[in-house]
C-alpha cells in the first residue's frame, strides 16, 4: 500500500512539474500586454536566463546533495522551489504599477522555477527506476509522458483562466496542487534512490572523450529548436499573426500534446523501425516546420496549428535518443553523459529564450525571419545526427 503511494505520488509529481514548468510560457500574452506587464519581447526572453542557470546548477548539485539528505528531501527541495515560482508570479501581479519591482519577481519565480527542475525531474527518474527494476525503460517512458501531458495541459488551464479573466488563477492552482503534493510526500518513506545513486547525474569530469562534444553540440541545438517552438509560439501566434489568446495557446498545446505522442509512438515503432533511422529523419521534419512556421500569411493564423504540430513531432524524440546514444557509446564518463547533455540542452534554451528579442530589438528582424533562420539549427541537427550514429551506436 505504502509503495502504491509512493508511486501515485511520483507520477503526480510528474504532471505537476509539466504543468509549472509551461504555465510561464503560457501566460506570456499578460506579460507583453500592455496593460498588464508591459515587457519587451527582450524583457519576456530575459525572463527565462535565471531558469536555464539555475537549473544547469542544480542538476549539477543534485547527485552530490542526494548523497548528503536522500532523495526524498532533494524531491522536496525541488517542490519547495516550484511552489515558491507559482507564489512568486501569483504576487507579482499585485506591482506591474512597479515595473522594476515586477520584473525582479518574475526573474526569482523563473529563477526557482530552474531550482525545482533541476532537483525535481532527476529525482522523479530515479524514484521511478527504483520502483520498477524489471522493467525500467517502460517506467520512464510512462513518467515522461506523464510530464508531457502536464506540458501539454498548461496552455488549455492557461486559456480557461484568461477567458475568465483570472490569469492568475494558474499559479494560484498550481501553489495549491504543489504544496498538496509537498504535505503529503512527508508521511511517505521513499527510500529506494536515498543513496544518490542518481543515473547520469555524476560530476563531469574534467576531460571528456572528444566523440562527447558532437553529442553536447546537439543537446544544444536541439535546446534552440525546441524553445523557439515553447517559448515564443504564443507571442508569435498573437503578435506576428493576430491570432486570438484561445488560438494561440492552441497552438502551445499541440506543439506539447505532440512531442508527448511523438516519444510514445516512436518507442512502440523502435521494434519495426530501427532507432538511428528515427533520429537522423527527425531534424529534417524539424527544419520543415521551421519553414511552414515561418511562412504561414497574417490571414491564416489557423495554418501554424499543423506546423506547429510538424514540430513537435520533429522534436519528440531527439533529447531522449542523444542522451541514450551518448551513455551507450561513451562507455567511460556513462554516468556523467546525461547530466552533461542536460547542461548543453539548458545552455540552448537560454540562448533562444534570451536570443529572440535582441534579434528583433537590435537586428530589426521579424519573428517570421527568425524561425526561418532558426531552419540552419534543425540541418545542423541533421548532420550531427548522422555523425553521431556513424559509428559507436547502431541500434
Amino acid at each position: 500500500m505504502a509503495q502504491r503511494q509512493e508511486i501515485a505520488a511520483i507520477y503526480a509529481g510528474a504532471v505537476i512539474q509539466g504543468i509549472v514548468l509551461v504555465t510561464f510560457p503560457a501566460v506570456s500574452a499578460i506579460f507583453t500586454s500592455a496593460t498588464r506587464y508591459d515587457l519587451s519581447t527582450t524583457e519576456y526572453g530575459g525572463m527565462f536566463v535565471p531558469q536555464a542557470i539555475t537549473a544547469i546548477l542544480a542538476s549539477l548539485l543534485g547527485a552530490g546533495l542526494t548523497r548528503q539528505i536522500g532523495g526524498k528531501r532533494v524531491l522536496q527541495l525541488g517542490l519547495f522551489a516550484d511552489l515558491l515560482a507559482m507564489v512568486l508570479l501569483f504576487v507579482s501581479q499585485f506591482t506591474t504599477g512597479q515595473h522594476a519591482l515586477a520584473y525582479g519577481l518574475l526573474l526569482a519565480a523563473t529563477g526557482s522555477l530552474g531550482i525545482g527542475f533541476g532537483f525535481a525531474v532527476p529525482a522523479l527518474n530515479t524514484f521511478t527506476a527504483a520502483f520498477f527494476p524489471q522493467k525500467v525503460d517502460r517506467a520512464i517512458l510512462t513518467l515522461n509522458a506523464l510530464l508531457g501531458l502536464g506540458t501539454a495541459l498548461a496552455p488549455i488551464f492557461a486559456t480557461v483562466f484568461v477567458g475568465l479573466g483570472i490569469w492568475w488563477g494558474l499559479p494560484m492552482l498550481m501553489s495549491g496542487l504543489t504544496l498538496a503534493l509537498l504535505l503529503f510526500s512527508l508521511r511517505l518513506p521513499l527510500r529506494s534512490g536515498s543513496s544518490g545513486n542518481i543515473p547520469g547525474q555524476a560530476p563531469i569530469p574534467s576531460r571528456m572523450p572528444a566523440r562527447f562534444w558532437a553529442y553536447a553540440a546537439f543537446a544544444l541545438l536541439y535546446g534552440i529548436c525546441e524553445t523557439m517552438n515553447a517559448n515564443w509560439s504564443t507571442i508569435y501566434m498573437s503578435a506576428s499573426l493576430g491570432a486570438s489568446t484561445t488560438l494561440a495557446s492552441l497552438a502551445l498545446t499541440i506543439f506539447w500534446v505532440t512531442v508527448t505522442g511523438g516519444r510514445v509512438l516512436f518507442a512502440a515503432l523502435e521494434k519495426w523501425l530501427p532507432e538511428r533511422w528515427i533520429f537522423r529523419a527527425l531534424p529534417f521534419l524539424t527544419a520543415l516546420a521551421f519553414i511552414l512556421t515561418a511562412a504561414v500569411p497574417r490571414t491564416h493564423p489557423v495554418l501554424a496549428l499543423f506546423s506547429y504540430g510538424i514540430a513537435g513531432l520533429g522534436c519528440s524524440a531527439l533529447l531522449p535518443l542523444v542522451i541514450s546514444f551518448g551513455q551507450e557509446e561513451l562507455t567511460t564518463v556513462t554516468a556523467s553523459v546525461a547530466g552533461g547533455l542536460i547542461g548543453f540542452y539548458q545552455m540552448g534554451y537560454g540562448l533562444a529564450a534570451f536570443g529572440v528579442g535582441p534579434l528583433q530589438t537590435w537586428g530589426k528582424l521579424s519573428l517570421s525571419a527568425i524561425y526561418a533562420w532558426v531552419v540552419v539549427f534543425s540541418l545542423a541537427l541533421a548532420t550531427l545526427a548522422f555523425v553521431i550514429t556513424r559509428k559507436g551506436t547502431q541500434k
